[in-house]
């Protein structure tokens, strides 16, 4: 079978794509417009690739994130950019018509380093559960990928519906959720991970916080008295992670209760179409802990 590629196909490509109708605002309230929907598309962050698969693009990336490792072709994608800082060299050799950024991950500087060399940026930001399908439409259109947007968008506000009405009216539940060990971090009410305990029938034991991942004190936790822990370091098996809990914060009604759960932080911490895998864990975890302590309504 002959091999159709080289310049020729690319220019090919890019004729055939369709033009985008009107330009879209994104979350940094700047509006693009792209003449013909990106066919190069660099995501600076995992969970905007996986946002870029699972609306249909994903075969356009050429370039990703450190740590984006879903679906399995993303791995296999060229890395541009680890931890929020870009290889600027690296992104213009690839020559990207279209970047995807996160706007509390990657720093202005950074994004405004793209846009000085002509490069669109299309930036998003997910505080609540129902971001996650706005955003799923959004990178949709701004890709040129409005049909599998709008089915995998419905899809997502189907599953939040759906867990809302089994969990949300249940019995509170005190919640902490450690996002990192050492120094003791956790996520305050504005976090979209704080959404996702309140969908569950928590109430996060830091939401009044000032800042959105603060580091915790052993007194201000023990002061706190949470009935449940959510570790989501992803330090450890999770046996290891109870351990660790059980040595260092006994006294808390969540430790002497056994009420130690762990969800894996690539789900949990990331703002794409599987943290609802990750509210669906949260929320079971919450159940048991009320059947655990004999609540029930």
């Amino acid at each position: 079978m002959r091999r159709v590629g080289g310049p020729a196909f690319a220019l090919l490509a890019l004729l055939c794509a369709p033009a985008l109708a009107a330009a879209i605002t994104d979350d940094r309230g700047r509006a693009l417009e792209l003449e013909r929907a990106p066919q190069r598309i660099i995501t600076l962050a995992p969970h905007l690739a996986e946002i870029a698969f699972a609306v249909g693009a994903g075969a356009r990336l050429v370039g990703v994130s450190s740590y984006s490792d879903y679906p399995d072709e993303a791995s296999r994608i060229p890395v541009v950019a680890n931890n929020g800082r870009l290889d600027l060299e690296r992104i213009l050799r690839l020559r990207p018509d279209l970047a995807l950024a996160w706007m509390s991950g990657n720093p202005t500087l950074e994004i405004e380093r793209l846009e000085r060399r002509g490069i669109p940026v299309f930036a998003t930001e997910a505080r609540r559960l129902a971001d996650i399908p706005r955003v799923l439409r959004l990178v949709g259109s701004v890709v040129g990928a409005d049909a599998q947007a709008a089915r995998t968008a419905h899809d997502a506000e189907a599953r939040i519906e759906s867990l809302a009405v089994r969990y949300q009216q249940r019995p509170r539940l005190r919640v902490f959720v450690e996002v990192w060990h050492q120094p003791l971090m956790t996520v305050n009410g504005a976090h979209l991970i704080s959404d996702v305990v309140r969908l569950c029938g928590g109430q996060n034991v830091f939401a009044d916080a000032p800042m959105l991942t603060p580091s915790v004190s052993r007194e201000a936790l023990l002061a706190a008295r949470p009935q449940v822990v959510i570790m989501s370091s992803g330090l450890g098996t999770e046996s290891e992670q109870n351990e660790r809990w059980r040595a260092s914060a006994g006294a808390l009604p969540a430790v002497r209760a056994g009420a130690l759960y762990a969800i894996d932080p690539g789900l949990l911490h990331r703002q794409g179409p599987r943290l609802l895998d990750a509210a669906q864990m949260l929320c079971d975890k919450l159940e048991l802990a009320r059947k655990s302590a004999g609540i029930v309504r």
